[in-house]
């Protein structure tokens, strides 16, 4: 069963690198691809289905929730309010809504908040994350890679009008208050997706270690997605920021998966003197 899970995410997989290819290289090849109508809910499929497989059906089912239930509710307060993310509201261009926020914006949440969690954990590979200060920087570093990912994903979605942001901003009409929104959003999903887990008593060392191919999956869509970004037709400047918050954390997040892991280290023994 775990080798058919293991084909058929790998065929996802496959299907999300195609749907980001497409969108590279469209001023030279009109490559059939859809939007995020079917984009978003394909990289969530990868996503989940790669945490399942990895940390388990009931640990992936925890986070997906988490993730989920607390994006949404950080969007509907940021839609009435304006006090987490600042002032705005979504169009219909992302299908139907849940009151005031998209069904799949949860979803996208998910998309992107696993790959950013395992990007961060290549990172730090070599840390002990189960410990309480290792897990707040893992969680601190998740967040601060998956809004690196937002700093160029939301000036060009809302130039898109798939959201309107009614005071504009610096940040290429967005406003800064986002970005300090989604650091603290993120780290409180990863925060509380590490505390359930931890008093659920279900965390199991080998989830933290990586090996193989497969393992690096979500990193590689992180960097392949980081490459849109440098395509012909963005802003010289929006290149500059993807390289240092996409592109540099990424790489170097391949280079840790690839980099043979160092063996513990072995405790001196020390004779008694005679």
């Amino acid at each position: 069963m775990q080798r058919v899970l293991r084909a058929v995410d790998g065929v996802l997989f496959v299907l999300v690198a195609y749907f980001i290819v497409a969108n590279i290289v469209y001023r030279w090849v009109a490559l059939p691809a859809p939007g995020d109508l079917v984009f978003i809910p394909a990289f969530t499929a990868f996503s989940l289905l790669h945490a399942g497989l990895r940390l388990g059906a009931g640990r992936a089912a925890l986070f997906f929730v988490l993730t989920v239930v607390i994006s949404f509710i950080a969007e509907e307060v940021g839609v009435r309010t304006g006090l987490v993310f600042g002032r705005y509201y979504y169009s219909d261009m992302l299908g139907p809504k849940l009151s005031n926020v998209p069904v799949l914006v949860p979803l996208g949440w998910f998309m992107m908040i696993y790959p950013s969690w395992v990007v961060a954990q290549s990172l730090l590979r070599g840390v002990d994350v189960r410990r309480p200060f290792g897990a707040v920087t893992l969680a601190l570093l998740s967040a601060l890679v998956m809004t690196g990912w937002d700093m160029v994903m939301d000036p060009p979605m809302a130039a898109a009008h798939n959201w309107v942001w009614l005071d504009g901003g610096p940040h290429f009409g967005v406003p800064l208050h986002n970005y300090f929104g989604w650091v603290l959003n993120t780290f409180v999903i990863y925060l509380a997706f590490d505390t359930v887990d931890r008093l659920a008593g279900k965390r199991a060392g080998a989830a933290y270690r990586f090996g193989g191919l497969f393992a690096a999956l979500p990193v590689m869509l992180y960097c392949l997605f980081s490459l849109q970004y440098l395509s012909p037709g963005r802003l010289p400047e929006l290149r500059l920021i993807a390289i240092f918050s996409m592109v540099i954390p990424g790489a170097l997040a391949l280079v840790r998966l690839a980099l043979p892991a160092a063996p513990e280290p072995q405790a001196e023994s020390i004779s008694a003197p005679r």
